[in-house]
């Protein structure tokens, strides 16, 4: 780890990248992030997840000139260790501010610089900002679009608005707020942690989605994920999401229960209509709900 661009740290921004196994959509994420109009108020914190396919060494270049800090956690902690990682790392340096994406985030040259204008405009007093995020055709990204509540996504995509819910995918927190709120749960593992740490930061604070930060994910696809529809290889993930979701919606007591609870009977329905091997995908979503019960992580705090 190489930590001497953190030195005047105290009013900059870190980029921390969680990464994994992507080295050539890694190395497009960093000359994005190089290639920002105000890169001068900007380090980048690469956070590995014990990649195999020659990500170090791609990058060791960019390590050595003091481009990017890299961390290695010798073990893939999955999106949610990694962010929790990264996040506490970025504090313990002394950073003001924390933009959290993943390795195939490919921000605009203005994402950040719009992020700090909304910043400025609102005096810090906000949770977090969250960015356009369009797919890699220009299209908005399905699996990224904002919610303003439980029960509505966002749908005008050129006007600044309250949100509650926002992905990982460029996501702007001053780090007073993650030491009041603590970090994302690392027990997550995968999918939820976003959802989850936006809306207990939400039920603290005003959370701003910001047009004019805009930012590319290139994802596989433009679709989000749906245990109905996915292929057959990948259906034992999502033992990660209904498990999770438990939690997610016990942030907001009876509501939250309604809420999940209508979700659950449309994932029944849809499986029962459209989906194949029906038996094993609701072995699998009422297996992970049953777990979720039983399931309450305990929240990281920063200690000063």
């Amino acid at each position: 780890m190489n930590t001497a661009l953190s030195l005047n740290a105290s009013n900059k921004v870190a980029a921390i990248v969680v990464t994994y196994n992507r080295k050539k959509l890694l190395l497009k994420n960093i000359k994005a992030l190089r290639a920002q109009t105000c890169k001068n108020k900007l380090d980048i914190l690469i956070v590995d997840n014990a990649s195999t396919d020659g990500t170090y060494e791609l990058i060791k270049a960019l390590i050595d000139d003091e481009e990017i800090i890299y961390f290695n956690t010798h073990k893939n902690l999955g999106g949610a260790g990694g962010f929790n990682f990264g996040m506490r790392k970025a504090a313990e340096l002394g950073y003001k501010y924390m933009w959290i994406m993943d390795d195939d985030t490919i921000p605009t040259v203005t994402a950040l610089e719009n992020l700090l204008i909304e910043d400025k405009k609102l005096k810090g007093n906000y949770g977090f900002l969250s960015s356009r995020v369009l797919w890699k055709d220009g299209n908005i990204c399905k699996m990224n679009v904002q919610k303003i509540n439980k029960w509505k996504r966002l749908t005008n995509f050129k006007s600044e608005v309250n949100v509650q819910y926002a992905s990982f995918v460029s996501l702007f927190i001053p780090t007073k707020v993650v030491k009041k709120v603590g970090l994302p749960y690392k027990e997550f593992f995968i999918w939820s942690d976003d959802w989850e740490y936006t809306r207990r930061i939400s039920q603290k604070y005003i959370c701003k989605y910001v047009p004019n930060s805009v930012v590319n994910h290139w994802s596989g696809s433009n679709v989000g994920a749906d245990i109905v529809d996915a292929p057959q290889d990948r259906i034992n993930r999502f033992k990660y999401l209904f498990r999770n979701d438990v939690v997610l919606y016990r942030l907001d007591g009876f509501e939250g229960k309604m809420y999940l609870n209508l979700r659950i009977i449309k994932y029944v329905v849809k499986i029962l209509v459209k989906g194949k091997n029906k038996k094993q995908r609701l072995h699998i979503m009422f297996s992970a709900l049953k777990k979720g019960k039983s399931f309450y992580p305990q929240i990281d705090y920063i200690r000063e």
